[in-house]
C-alpha cells in the first residue's frame, strides 16, 4: 500500500509528502460530525472587510508552502485587482485538514476576522485507492469559512510523477464540494495537460512529489483563475520568480485551456462575481 503523508524531513524513502495517506484501517463511516475545539474566549463579531481589500487564508501543508506558491497567488490576484490591497495568511504548521480542524490555533485564526477566500489543501486520501478517510473535517472547515463570509476554495494536489491519480484526487475534492459548496481548482488536470504536451517540463521537484518552481507557478495560476474568475492569460510576466518568461507564457496557456475544460467554479456558483 502506498502512503502519501507529510514528512518533517525527507529521510525515509517509503514516504512521500503530500495530502494523501494510506493505512490499514479505513476512516469515516457513520461517526457523528466532528466538533471543532471550543474557543478559550468569546469570539468577537468581525467587522466587514474594506471594499479595497482582498484577504486570503491558506490552510495546507508543504505543498502549499513550497516555492513561494502563496506569494505567487497574491501577486497574480493583485495584478487582476489594481488599486486593491491583497493580503495572505498561512495557517501555522503543516497539517492534514482533519488535523487543521482539531487545531485550536488554526480555528482561532479562521475565526479571527472575515476572509474573502479560504484555500484548503491536504485532504487525506489513500494512495492505493483501497481505503477511505474522513472528509467530515474538510466539510466542517468549509462551513466555518462561510460563517466568516469567505468563499472556500479546495486545492486538490497534482499527481505524483508518473502516477495516474489525478482523477481520484480531484473526484474526492469534488465530492466534498458537492456536499458543502466550494470552488475546486483543477490543478492536477493542468499538470497532466502540461506534461502530456511536454513530459520534460520541470513541474516536479526531485522527490517526484512536491512542486518545482514551474509546478508551483502552474498551481498558482489555477488558484488565481479560481479566485478571480479571470483568464490565466491575463497574468502579466512575473520576473521576480525563478520561472523564465517563456516557461511562464507556456504555463499561462496550459492553465487557460484547463479552465475552459474543467471550470473551477462548478460547485460555488453565485459566490463571487
Amino acid at each position: 500500500m502506498g502512503i502519501r503523508i507529510l514528512c518533517a524531513v525527507l529521510a525515509l524513502p517509503l514516504f512521500a509528502c503530500g495530502g494523501g495517506s494510506g493505512g490499514s484501517q479505513p476512516a469515516g463511516g457513520s461517526s457523528p460530525p466532528p466538533q471543532a475545539p471550543a474557543p478559550t474566549q468569546p469570539v468577537p463579531q468581525a467587522p466587514p472587510l474594506p471594499a479595497n481589500e482582498i484577504s486570503l487564508l491558506f490552510m495546507g501543508n508543504s505543498h502549499t508552502s513550497y516555492n513561494n506558491l502563496t506569494a505567487m497567488v497574491v501577486d497574480m490576484v493583485r495584478a487582476a485587482n489594481p488599486g486593491k490591497t491583497v493580503s495572505r495568511v498561512e495557517a501555522p504548521g503543516f497539517m492534514f485538514l482533519e488535523e487543521r480542524f482539531r487545531d485550536p490555533d488554526t480555528i482561532a485564526l479562521l475565526r479571527s476576522q472575515p476572509w474573502n477566500f479560504v484555500i484548503l489543501q491536504a485532504q487525506k486520501y489513500s494512495t492505493s485507492g483501497l481505503y477511505d478517510y474522513s472528509t467530515e473535517e474538510a466539510k466542517a472547515l468549509i462551513r466555518m469559512s462561510r460563517e466568516q463570509r469567505a468563499v472556500p476554495v479546495m486545492f486538490p494536489e497534482w499527481a505524483r510523477k508518473n502516477i495516474d491519480e489525478t482523477r481520484r484526487i480531484y473526484d474526492l475534492h469534488a465530492a466534498i464540494a458537492q456536499a458543502e459548496p466550494a470552488c475546486v481548482a483543477p490543478i492536477g488536470q493542468a499538470w497532466d495537460l502540461a506534461l502530456s504536451r511536454d513530459p520534460t517540463l520541470p513541474l516536479h521537484s526531485p522527490d517526484e512529489n512536491h512542486s518545482a518552481p514551474a509546478g508551483a507557478f502552474l498551481a498558482a495560476l489555477m488558484l488565481y483563475a479560481t479566485i478571480t474568475n479571470h483568464s490565466p492569460l491575463d497574468v502579466p510576466p512575473m520576473p521576480q520568480y525563478p520561472v523564465d518568461l517563456p516557461m511562464q507564457e507556456t504555463l499561462r496557456g496550459i492553465a487557460a485551456e484547463t479552465v475552459q475544460v474543467v471550470p473551477p467554479r462548478m460547485w460555488c456558483p453565485g459566490d463571487v462575481s
